[in-house]
């Protein structure tokens, strides 16, 4: 059953490589959505795809940018329109 998640990381997370770095982590696992920066200096990531395999990506971008997340924050949403993984302005 397809799952939609937002996370909003924060800390160290913008300027580092993390939008890049999250993109590259999605091409391993089966998801489609999108990365950005957020006005506020968090970053937002919304991932949907089968519930383990969006599972298994965030722990993929948790675990590779770990030393730069203070804190983050996942809810479920609504599926989106959504045909690839993509990193937005």
């Amino acid at each position: 059953m397809p799952v939609c998640k937002r996370v909003l990381f924060r800390g160290r997370v913008q300027g580092v490589g993390f939008r890049m770095t999250t993109q590259r982590i999605a091409r391993r696992h089966v998801v489609v959505g999108f990365v950005r920066n957020l006005p506020d200096g968090a970053v937002e990531l919304v991932a949907q795809g089968e519930a383990d395999e969006v599972d298994r990506f965030i722990a993929g971008v948790s675990a590779r940018m770990a030393n730069n997340i203070h804190d983050v924050d996942i809810s479920e949403q609504p599926a989106g329109d959504f045909a690839a993984f993509e990193i937005r302005e």
